[in-house]
């Protein structure tokens, strides 16, 4: 059974996609996570746009989000040949 771990805290901001993006490692596979600020908002209620209050939200509750990213991956049928996941508001 294969399962990911987040052993590196880097994150950043794509504010084209509006989205956090962080990493994972299935051994030694590097897997990209996607989560929406509106995933972000739904959790911390009254963020606002600016990146440092996204960013701000997403390690005040990183680790809720590893827990969804790990659910989300074990649950990713199509994983295969694909390392990337999205995380959506409805997953939270």
């Amino acid at each position: 059974m294969n399962s990911i771990q987040f052993p590196n805290a880097s994150r950043s901001f794509d504010e084209s996609k509006n989205r956090v993006c962080f990493w994972g490692y299935d051994n030694t596979i590097e897997v990209s996570f996607y989560v929406g600020v509106e995933a972000l908002q739904r959790i911390r209620k009254g963020i606002g746009s600016a990146e440092s209050e996204i960013l701000a939200a997403f390690d005040a509750i990183v680790d809720n989000i590893h827990q969804v990213a790990t659910k989300v991956y074990a649950n990713n049928s199509r994983r295969q040949g694909r390392y990337s996941c999205i995380l959506n508001a409805e997953d939270f």
